[in-house]
């Protein structure tokens, strides 16, 4: 180790923004994380997430060496198998009896050896992402448009636009970095900022226009606006006769979209829609843009046409300040397009039906088996599982039995599935459970490669940490296994090896007539990839890294060089199915978490925002089935139920209800919200419509609630419902049962792991309103304390949770017990600002001592001077503190 610090300059494992981090390794080998301030995504912000870097680095629940059937085993012997499994059912089955399904946090070399691997010598395209999930339908979109998967915008657009339409994103949690920008923006220019979206979010509260409207009716809103802008003679006649086709088909389609019908398609006022087509006619600068809220829908692909239709009669495309802009969901979506992650799409953005791309990309591999044909898509790949046609399937970085629609098919899929191969950081995931050989990679920190984010920058993720185990990163694993398979071409020393390929392929018969060329990087030597700064592509051959947009010199990747404007058509959206599921479930991110949660939740200060699983549910709905605020509730479709937290807002629309997508069985008893949601797709891209899913919902009957702290793990087995989450110490838990146990020490002792006889109790009942509330101590370290009542338990959760760490003695046991840290330790509320850890006590006192604005509550209690994503929240409480002052 090191006797002084080290600072390495790496990019952040979350979202697409492609934050860089700064990260430093002291001596003792701890790590503090910081924006990187030279970093062109972020100059320096971070978000929660990325703020908390540092605290998700523990080796605990890793996964450190490979395992067969459960049982420990080495490398060569897991390979060995790997490969032997996937020969044997190819040469029985053939190529399409196997699969890959990987994942857009594996870096861009990962990615291209994984395609390489299945689509140029297994044979088959069967090779599909968990990205498909998110952006699939965008991606469609533009090579329907632009005939190439190609973001024409860069973020500077954002701050150089006069208008921004934020498109079904929750911009301020799910992209905070970017939406800081944004505001940002909008202090200096006056930049406007509409946001479409169902639910009155966060990101909803800053905007100048709310559209609230209709789930799914988006196409109709869009096909009004073309319709206006036709009408209004906003056309640039130079640009879409010069340069773009398929007008008029458009144009027909959009026609008879007035503003009334618009009104009564998307629910909306009519004032609002023309308050939206008026300033989006009025100004010449206009991003759109479009995220999971578009596209994961059953009209995703449609959705993104009809919003670049708009851009393209009206030529606001690849200008400064004026494009389209699909915002990608994971660190590396935009590498795995890049290296044909998709099931559908070849490598160096080719694509797989283009017999003339098939036969390059194989010649330039000397591939001796090409795919011929797209290969299922993620939804379709485990139907074929589950069918008995994949039957042998390697799974990386990713987590199906959770994220997937239909997610309890997939299990059922996974169990029945002769030879299953899961590559992994994490020991105990509830796709892991299935696997039949379990290979340990490397995770952020410890791998070394490349990803690309939402505006095309390429940057670099370093290692600062020493491999834990055994583990390996994926290339390795994949590279391995191919040579044991008898390929050649794996011959793979580096990471920088991968990469000098992937930009020679880049650059393979290309000559400007692909949009992706990083040829200057095809002979990059491993110091200068190294020291590679980001950099945004294209770049060719012979040129310096600068900003590029794409289609404001009308140059397009089609056969004739034109952009295509879709016909996009009015789609047929029903209602509800039926009386039994009368609402539409929305799922989704919340702030502070990602994806299924093996990153954050190992960081304790991520949970405090939101510590269980919820429902989002309107007064009125809860009203009518007599649910109450904090109370339990289920939610059902035609695919299962699950059981969660209720959280009644007005900020939900009314007929809808909201459940994130990020618990688990490992992490919650019911709480998997995909094991809910229809598995229905777009036609044209394959991604699923995981925003509009029927649903009902009832009160959970519980005969009693409880919360809990507990210094060891608990076991809450037999529990009907539990959500689990980590804390300073410990562990902390919320729990609820039909019937009380007969003794409340016998239970609360195996919940804290301690046998009979064991610990130092205190206790308090009032059997008659049935509360009870116990705390264990060895020594004068607390081990646990549980408190029930026959409702949800109100009491200072943060203070109960801090105790775990301290020393109690004397009086300080019984305070605990009373659940309050008394007038010197004021209850700090549910925490609003993760990065500070303050709380909405905290914050709703200053607001009550006058301090009036959110720069003001900023300089006391430091929150909102981070990453600045609660700041919305902080405006919000001070909006409603005014109201309640006015009335």
């Amino acid at each position: 180790m090191s006797a002084e610090s080290v600072t390495t300059r790496t990019t952040c494992p979350y979202c697409g923004v492609g934050c860089g981090v700064l990260a430093t390794r002291a001596p003792d080998g701890s790590v503090a994380v910081k924006g990187d301030p030279d970093h062109p995504a972020n100059f320096g912000l971070l978000c929660s997430k990325g703020t908390a870097l540092a605290d998700t680095l523990a080796l605990e629940d890793r996964l450190l060496y490979p395992e067969i059937a459960g049982a420990g085993a080495d490398w060569n012997a897991a390979l060995d198998l790997v490969a032997t499994r996937f020969s044997e059912t190819i040469r029985v089955h053939g190529p399409d009896a196997v699969a890959f399904y990987v994942s857009g946090q594996i870096l861009t070399e990962d990615y291209y050896v994984a395609n390489k691997l299945m689509k140029g010598f297994i044979g088959s395209a069967n090779i599909d992402t968990n990205s498909r999930l998110c952006m699939a339908s965008a991606v469609a979109a533009h090579r329907r448009a632009f005939g190439t998967d190609t973001v024409p915008a860069i973020y500077a657009d954002l701050e150089e636009a006069d208008l921004v339409v934020l498109m079904g994103s929750n911009f301020a949690w799910c992209h905070p970095v970017l939406f800081q920008r944004l505001l940002q923006a909008r202090k200096a220019r006056g930049t406007k900022i509409i946001v479409i979206d169902p639910r009155r979010t966060i990101t909803a509260d800053v905007a100048d226009l709310h559209l609230a409207l209709e789930p799914d009716s988006d196409v109709a809103l869009y096909l009004g606006l073309l319709n206006y802008l036709e009408a209004a003679g906003l056309r640039d006649d130079a640009f879409t006769e010069a340069h773009v086709a398929g007008l008029d088909a458009a144009l027909a389609e959009a026609r008879g979209m007035d503003i009334d019908a618009v009104a009564t398609l998307t629910g909306l006022a009519l004032r609002d829609i023309e308050a939206f087509y008026t300033l989006f006619a009025r100004h010449e600068r206009v991003v759109s843009v479009f995220s999971q809220g578009a596209n994961q829908s059953v009209f995703g692909t449609d959705k993104g046409n009809a919003i670049i239709n708009c851009h393209l009669l009206t030529g606001r495309i690849g200008k400064p300040g004026a494009s389209p802009f699909s915002i990608t969901g994971q660190p590396n979506a935009m590498g795995g397009r890049e290296v044909g992650g998709l099931a559908n799409m070849l490598a160096a953005h080719m694509n797989i039906e283009d017999e003339a791309a098939r036969s390059r990309v194989q010649q330039f591999w000397n591939a001796p088996a090409m795919a011929g044909k797209p290969g299922l898509k993620a939804v379709d790949l485990f139907r074929a599982v589950g069918e008995g046609k994949v039957k042998a399937l390697w799974i990386m970085s990713t987590n199906p039995v959770d994220s997937l629609p239909e997610a309890d098919l997939v299990r059922k899929a996974l169990e029945t599935c002769p030879f299953v191969v899961v590559s992994d950081a994490t020991r105990d995931t509830d796709t892991n459970a299935y696997a039949d050989v379990l290979l340990p990679a490397l995770t952020w920190g410890e791998k070394s490669g490349t990803v690309t984010n939402s505006e095309r920058r390429i940057s670099r993720q370093r290692s600062f940490l020493p491999a834990p185990g055994e583990a390996r990163a994926d290339w390795w694993h994949m590279a391995e296994v191919a040579r044991r398979m008898g390929f050649a071409g794996f011959d793979y020393d580096s990471p920088a090896a991968i990469f000098r390929e992937h930009a020679a392929l880049s650059a393979f018969e290309n000559d400007g007539t692909r949009d992706f060329d990083i040829g200057a990087y095809a002979n990059v030597s491993e110091a200068a990839f190294d020291r590679l700064a980001p950099f945004q592509w294209p770049q060719p051959a012979g040129t310096v890294s600068r900003e590029t947009r794409f289609f404001a010199d009308g140059r397009f990747y089609t056969p004739d060089g034109k952009a295509r404007m879709i016909a996009v058509k009015l789609p047929a959206v029903s209602k509800p199915l039926s009386a039994k599921y009368p609402l539409w479930l929305n799922t989704g991110r919340i702030r502070d978490q990602w994806h299924t949660m093996t990153r954050t939740a190992k960081a304790s200060r991520l949970m405090g925002h939101f510590g269980e699983p919820f429902c989002e549910i309107h007064p009125d709905d809860a009203a009518e089935v007599g649910i109450g605020p904090a109370s339990l509730v289920e939610v059902e479709s035609r695919h299962g139920v699950i059981i969660v937290r209720a959280l009644v807002t007005e900020r939900q629309r009314r007929g809808s209800v909201f459940v994130p997508i990020h618990w688990t069985d490992q992490l919650a008893s019911k709480g998997r919200v995909d094991a809910l949601v229809d598995a229905m797709t777009d036609p044209v891209s394959g991604q699923p419509g995981s925003k509009r899913t029927p649903v009902s919902i009832r009160p959970f009957v519980a005969g009693w609630y409880g919360f809990a702290v507990t210094a060891a793990k608990p076991d809450c087995a037999g529990l009907p419902y539990w959500a689990l989450s980590i804390a300073e110490g410990g562990y902390r838990l919320e729990l609820a049962g039909q019937e009380a146990p007969a003794d409340w020490q016998e239970f609360a002792g195996q919940l804290f792991g301690l046998g009979s006889g064991e610990g130092e109790w205190i206790a308090y009942y009032d059997r008659e309103a049935g509360i009870a509330r116990l705390a264990a101590f060895v020594g004068d370290r607390l081990v646990g304390s549980l408190f029930t009542a026959p409702q949800p338990v109100a009491l200072s959760r943060r203070f109960i949770t801090e105790a775990l760490p301290q020393g109690h003695a004397g009086s300080a046991r019984y305070r605990l017990l009373a659940g309050q840290g008394g007038a010197d330790r004021p209850d700090p509320g549910a925490i609003l600002c993760a990065c500070f850890q303050v709380g909405v006590n905290q914050i709703a006192a200053a607001i009550r001592e006058g301090l009036g604005d959110v720069e003001a509550i900023g300089a006391a209690l430091k929150a909102g001077t981070n990453c600045g994503s609660c700041r919305s929240e902080i405006r919000r409480m001070l909006d409603e503190s005014r109201l309640e002052k006015a009335g």
